[in-house]
């Protein structure tokens, strides 16, 4: 009798030992979890608020992005309209008072426009100016067609245009050439600056 309750009574313990490990693995799974889930949710916290990047209200640093994402850059110096010419000329930078044939402008960027030549219209094409250079084309007027260029510091071109021909030199530059009746003479000075000086006088 004394034998079999002592069995029972360890059956009982060793019972009692296997329910409490099974509590106990239960316990710890479900801590694991808790715990597991309670990361994510800080991380998620991190993204959607508090301080950002910038340390402020969560936003990002803002810049100006183009159509395709990428960042639009600061407009440069010669995407941007020509500068204002530094030297001062009788008509300023007047195109139009160049339609007569006797003018004097000052000019930053190419330009195309018409005047009146020896023989009939003319129009003459500034296609390049930039620092001590210079270059130009000339249709028309009873020239044909005229081109003159020039580079280096004082450089620049005259152009003498009569009824029947022309005919252009390069180099240094100083007062503009006297018009003998029935011609025009074209001056294309070169500047320091990139400012070309133009001055047309009729005969």
């Amino acid at each position: 009798m004394e034998v079999r309750d002592t069995r029972a009574r360890r059956a009982a313990v060793r019972y009692a030992a296997v329910r409490y490990a099974a509590v106990r693995y239960v316990v710890t799974a479900v801590l694991v979890v808790t715990t597991a889930a309670g990361c994510g949710g800080s991380g998620g916290g991190d993204d959607g608020g508090g301080e950002g990047r910038d340390g402020k209200d969560g936003a990002a640093p803002s810049s100006s992005r183009t159509a395709d994402g990428a960042a639009d850059p600061a407009p440069s110096e010669s995407a941007r309209p020509g500068a204002e010419p530094s030297v001062t000329a009788a008509d300023g930078d007047d195109t139009a008072a160049c339609a007569d044939g006797d003018c004097e402008i000052a000019v930053t960027r190419p330009v195309t426009f018409p005047f009146e030549g020896p023989a009939g219209r003319a129009r003459l094409a500034l296609t390049k100016v930039g620092a001590d250079e210079v270059e130009y084309t000339v249709t028309g007027g009873g020239g044909g067609t005229v081109k003159g260029g020039a580079g280096g510091p004082g450089s620049g071109c005259v152009s003498v245009l009569r009824s029947g021909g022309a005919g252009t030199s390069c180099g240094g530059v100083g007062a503009v050439p006297e018009a003998e009746d029935g011609t025009v003479v074209l001056q294309v000075a070169s500047g320091t600056d990139g400012t070309a000086v133009v001055t047309l006088v009729r005969g």
